[in-house]
């Protein structure tokens, strides 16, 4: 029985799930977070590593003889030094597919806040401004109706599909823009990049983050936005140049963003989006649901399970 060892698993379980199944294929530690000074510490004695956020880097996977497996318990992997672990034969796994239909649907309750504020507005209810206000209703900014608007979609794997196939169940045109395009399905038209963004009203981030595609939106790529525009991120922080989004908010250049992931997590208090206007900023929660935990959790089993049989699965390295 291997050793196995969880760096960070309070977030993936924060006690309404079980450990069981794990707990099966070895002997295991299971710490609910690991300081960076901790990690080598935490893992001296595993063969098997797993970590959601947790950086393995190059030197602390050459301070670890016993290791033999890193599971990442999420579909982005730059949390590894993948080519470090090649070095020593160490395979690294993701869970590619456990999100796909929450983070879609976070991405709508993103935009449906940005068209039609609910939350604020029953916020003010909850104040006591609906009782004292001289008419039946009230609001504060303009609200949106998303059928015949255009949503463009940069990045169509999994997710990317999953958004367009909600957005066209809103009544909306959808755009796409792939770095592997193939036949798009009908009702969606692959586009470049600038086209996307210039004739899209909604522009909703779904690709990975490589060099290519980090700040992929900037001061260039935002001036192509209509100025009545929203933007969405629920993939990568680092797709956004901040610094670049908030002055585009707080100029009015485009009418509002609402992402999930910020380029640091948790962010520093200067982080320019927390402040600026007409913006939206979730803590990194679209892939949270019970529904998605569970299954990221059996397939993230089921990749030790096939390691252990000599079939190791969903390798990234």
């Amino acid at each position: 029985m291997m050793k196995i060892v969880v760096l960070d698993g309070f977030t993936l379980n924060p006690g309404d799930l079980s450990w069981n199944e794990l707990k099966s294929l070895g002997e295991c530690e299971i710490y609910d977070r690991s300081p960076p000074q901790d990690v080598v510490k935490h893992a001296a004695d595993a063969e098997i590593v797993l970590t959601n956020k947790t950086v393995l880097n190059r030197e602390q996977i050459f301070s670890l003889p016993k290791l033999k497996y890193i599971g990442v318990l999420a579909t982005g992997y730059n949390i590894v030094d993948v080519a470090a672990a090649r070095e020593r034969t160490i395979p690294v796994t993701n869970v590619p597919t456990y999100g796909t239909k929450s983070v879609a649907q976070h991405t709508f309750s993103l935009l449906l806040e940005l068209t039609q504020h609910a939350g604020h507005h029953a916020q003010t209810v909850r104040d006591g401004r609906w009782t004292k206000s001289p008419d039946f209703c009230y609001w504060d900014y303009p609200l949106v109706e998303l059928d015949a608007l255009t949503m463009g979609i940069v990045g169509f794997g999994r997710i990317g599909k999953a958004v367009a196939e909600i957005a066209m169940a809103f009544g909306m045109n959808v755009l796409a823009t792939s770095s592997t395009p193939r036949q798009p399905p009908a009702r969606v038209r692959f586009v470049e990049l600038e086209a996307l963004f210039r004739q899209s009203d909604v522009v909703s981030l779904h690709c990975p983050l490589t060099a290519r595609t980090k700040n992929l939106v900037n001061q260039a790529t935002l001036a192509w936005l209509k100025p009545t525009a929203f933007l969405l991120n629920t993939s990568r922080g680092p797709l956004i140049d901040e610094q670049a989004l908030a002055g585009a908010l707080n100029s009015g250049q485009i009418a509002g963003a609402a992402v999930d992931v910020l380029s640091v997590e948790p962010p520093p208090a200067d982080n320019p989006l927390l402040s600026a206007k007409n913006s939206i900023v979730t803590p990194h929660i679209a892939w949270a649901t019970r529904a998605a935990r569970a299954r990221l959790m059996q397939i993230a089993v089921a990749n030790i399970r096939a390691f252990l049989n000599g079939k190791p699965e969903n390798v990234v390295n």
